[in-house]
């Protein structure tokens, strides 16, 4: 029984890959064979472990490096021969990417889940590196998508590879920095923020972290004071498409899309690991007690300071910030919303004596359960604008409609210069 109902499950995702392969193949054949004849291209084949651990051949075509070979490897017609191996049962659309046989083995509860599985062109992991999403390891993607693999959840993934395409090559190398629009962005992943959160907070060496999206950066472009806070920062993390789009406008390349609602939980393990506290300010009254709740139930390792809501007058900054040197919190996070937030800690970090603190803009929303985040396959394919417009389209609209347009515009024209606004 259980037989016949692997094999049914399986049966639709095989069509799909003969048809799709076979219409492919054919479409593309009298383009490939030109090209192919243009850049003396050849074939080359390189070993790999497929279904069930078995060897099979990966055919490629090795194109030559003039102009006509380049753009045949952007467009990606060097994989053509594996429309043949996709027909020949021996590759998959969608599956784990195929190993070397020279390469190291993930561990094995992986490597069972990856040997029931054919391998594939595309997965997870190849969508994630698209979208600056590489948060843990492909190992991890694979076990993921082997534990959720259904017919429906293939074409998701090719749909959604469709769109990734479009943004490009993933990033190999990268400069330590990147400037756009006059600000200075720290190329950083996930894993190497939190290590530095942690080194901060062991040597209690106070430091500011701000996070800038193309709408701050727009908006860094008319506020002087703002565009000197993120100046003075310790840390600026690009987050968002906006941002990846911009860098690659001028030749740079961000690594990783490092936004403070995919930081929270990790940063809240590795908090709970150490016993290092937590101070949780701003939004509207009643959202940063819910998002304490939240930290609490999911990390109970979590030292929670304290929390208040953002709802107070300048003039009772000096109150807040005695409650919170009172406090003494490890990390703290402010949630203001841009640029208020980094101004307000520009001026205040001195006062405070906290080793850590972000600006983490409408983060304590989404963890409070007032606004719901756009779902994993919208965020790996860039679109988390578009559900945040759907969401809000009132107060939505002008920033990414006109705001993403406007910062594409100003990107291309200036480039790393600051904008003459400033």
């Amino acid at each position: 029984m259980h037989g016949m109902w692997w094999h049914y499950r399986r049966t639709p995702k095989r069509l799909l890959d003969l048809l799709l392969a076979a219409f492919l193949s054919i479409a593309l054949f009298p383009l490939v064979l030109l090209l192919a004849l243009c850049t003396r291209a050849r074939f080359h084949c390189r070993p790999c472990l497929g279904r069930e651990g078995k060897l099979f051949g990966e055919w490629a075509l090795r194109l030559g490096d003039g102009r006509c070979g380049r753009c045949c490897r952007r467009l990606g017609l060097e994989g053509y021969p594996r429309f043949w191996s996709i027909m020949a049962g021996r590759l998959s659309f969608v599956g784990p990417r195929p190993l070397a046989v020279d390469e190291p083995l993930p561990e094995s509860a992986v490597l069972a889940a990856r040997q029931v599985l054919r391998p594939g062109l595309y997965c997870l992991w190849w969508l994630r590196e698209r979208s600056n999403m590489t948060f843990g390891t492909e190992w991890e993607a694979d076990l993921e998508y082997a534990q959720r693999c259904t017919f429906r959840r293939d074409v998701g993934i090719l749909l959604r590879v469709a769109l990734a395409s479009l943004y490009g090559a993933p990033v190999t190398t990268s400069e330590p920095l990147v400037e756009l629009l006059g600000i200075r962005i720290s190329n950083n992943t996930m894993d190497e923020v939190l290590a530095d959160v942690e080194a901060r907070v062991a040597a209690r060496d106070a430091a500011r972290l701000f996070f800038v999206n193309a709408d701050c950066l727009n908006v860094a472009c008319r506020n002087r004071e703002y565009a000197a806070a993120l100046g003075r920062a310790d840390v600026v993390l690009g987050d968002g498409i906006g941002v990846k789009l911009g860098s690659r406008l001028t030749g740079q390349s961000i690594r990783q899309n490092v936004n403070g609602t995919d930081l929270l939980p990790r940063l809240c393990e590795r908090l709970g690991q150490t016993g290092a506290s937590l101070y949780l300010l701003g939004a509207r009254p009643g959202v940063a007690e819910a998002v304490a709740a939240w930290v609490k139930e999911r990390y109970p390792g979590v030292r929670l300071a304290g929390c208040r809501d953002g709802y107070f007058a300048p003039e009772e900054s000096a109150a807040v910030v005695a409650a919170i040197r009172t406090a003494r919190p490890d990390v703290l996070l402010v949630a203001f919303g841009a640029p208020r937030q980094e101004l307000w800690l520009d001026r205040w970090s001195a006062e405070l004596e906290v080793p850590v603190s972000f600006g983490v803009g409408g983060l304590f929303d989404f963890y409070s359960g007032r606004i719901r985040r756009a779902p994993l396959w919208m965020r790996e394919t860039g679109l988390e604008w578009v559900y945040r417009l759907i969401q809000e389209p009132r107060r939505m609209w002008k920033r990414y409609l006109v705001g993403n347009v406007v910062f594409l515009f100003r990107v291309w024209r200036y480039g790393r210069k600051a904008c003459p606004d400033k």
